[in-house]
């Protein structure tokens, strides 16, 4: 995840729900959701254990940074898990310029379900970690594990995949993991007026080629640090800005799903991330579901961002099923 840059940058909300668990005929759980008006919709059971493996196996490979060999590798077992959870895969590579001017070798990584639907929705994480740990006071010029940032987003979609798999759902759904996202400025770098694009890389070759011509989504939610102990998933400024309508869809449901204690509703400073340019340059509006806490201070995205601290103790399975249950039911919802 980028450091905040103080920026300006430039459906229909859903009905109450109730929630129940019954046991499908394998004796596997799955939720039912009803909502007012409409018939019942079956949503597959999200698996915070799952998703929690997932990170731990990224974690494993080492730092994922672009032009290393722990990058290269989970790069080509990401591609081979949405594969095996039955996605069909494009891997889309691509050079860019980094702030300090080495040439990265990026590779952004797709997973297309339900190719027949023009219907579609965009679920999207950054996979790269950041090359330094640059807030820290020890090692600053290695690279983190990245577990939270980095690694949850991409877990929790992997277990939203594997459901994906199993059962069909009714619109069809991209995947995406961008490559470059974190590889800017250290901190305390002086900045100028266009240091903003030095963020983001994957997703900014991404806006301008997307993995399919002429690609369009009615909506795109971005995932990133969302696998913390006491997260915080305010309203991330540059979202309001671009989807609001989507902001208010996706905070209301976590809402009747019991977990408002995750998704609250004051609106953080428009932030450079991901959406930000999937949302502009790409013409998908997007949401960033972002853990960045107001009520501490300082506000930011917490003590261990950018340090070696982001690793899997800082990993809560019930942050994790907080929002993989609620993509989960805006997907199957749609």
């Amino acid at each position: 995840m980028n450091r905040l840059k103080n920026l300006v940058v430039g459906v229909l909300i859903l009905c109450g729900v109730m929630c129940g668990c019954e046991s499908d005929e394998g004796g596997k759980e799955r939720v039912v959701e009803v909502e007012a008006g409409r018939d019942s919709v079956e949503v597959p059971e999200f698996s915070n254990d799952s998703a929690y493996i997932y990170i731990e196996r990224q974690v494993a490979f080492g730092p994922r940074v672009p032009n290393s060999v722990e990058h290269d590798n989970c790069g080509e077992w990401l591609a081979d898990e949405l594969r095996r959870h039955g996605a069909d895969v494009i891997v889309q590579k691509g050079k860019s310029k980094a702030f300090d001017g080495k040439i990265l070798e990026l590779s952004n990584i797709v997973g297309q379900y339900n190719l027949d639907s023009k219907n579609r929705i965009m679920l999207y994480a950054h996979w790269d970690t950041r090359p330094f740990a640059d807030k820290d006071i020890i090692r600053i010029n290695e690279p983190i594990d990245g577990a939270n940032d980095g690694g949850s987003g991409v877990g929790v979609l992997l277990e939203i995949a594997r459901q994906l798999g199993d059962k069909a759902p009714n619109v069809g759904v991209d995947i995406v993991f961008f490559d470059g996202e974190d590889y800017g400025a250290p901190e305390g770098t002086p900045s100028t007026s266009t240091s903003y694009l030095e963020w983001c890389l994957g997703s900014q070759l991404w806006a301008k080629q997307p993995h399919r011509y002429g690609y369009r989504a009615r909506f795109g939610i971005l995932l990133d640090m969302v696998g913390a102990k006491d997260a915080v998933f305010n309203r991330e400024g540059t979202s309001m800005r671009y989807a609001p309508s989507v902001v208010r869809k996706v905070w209301s449901r976590a809402e009747k799903l019991g977990y408002g204690r995750w998704f609250q509703n004051r609106e953080t400073p428009a932030t450079i991330d991901d959406n930000l340019f999937v949302s502009e340059l790409g013409g998908v509006p997007s949401v960033n579901i972002v853990d960045y806490r107001m009520n501490v201070i300082p506000m930011g995205y917490g003590p261990f961002h950018h340090t070696h601290a982001d690793n899997m103790d800082v990993i809560d399975r019930s942050t994790l099923e907080a929002v993989g249950k609620t993509v989960l039911s805006i997907v199957y919802s749609e």
